[in-house]
């Protein structure tokens, strides 16, 4: 059965929501690179800390993670910094 929404792996990166992980003070300029950008085609990518094992048996009822997805934690300062950037629905 097909999903009702299957991400675009051609999709370019776009612009970034927000600041830079380095402009927050969430990385001191190596690796550490939590961010979100907007897709060309509108999607949303979020770079963060690969969380799905740890909170996985912990999910709200209804809440799933699939066999290709993971649940990804970004420090809270990056997505305030972005609110800005996002169209409201």
């Amino acid at each position: 059965m097909a999903r009702a929404w299957e991400a675009d792996p051609s999709a370019l990166f776009e612009r970034r929501l927000g600041k830079s992980a380095e402009e927050l003070g969430n990385s001191d300029g190596n690796d550490e690179c939590p961010d979100i950008w907007q897709l060309g085609n509108g999607d949303v990518a979020v770079i963060g800390r690969d969380l799905t094992a740890v909170y996985g048996s912990r999910l709200p009822q209804g809440v799933n993670i699939a066999s290709d997805e993971r649940l990804v934690v970004i420090p809270g300062n990056m997505l305030s910094a972005a609110k800005k950037d996002i169209p409201d629905a």
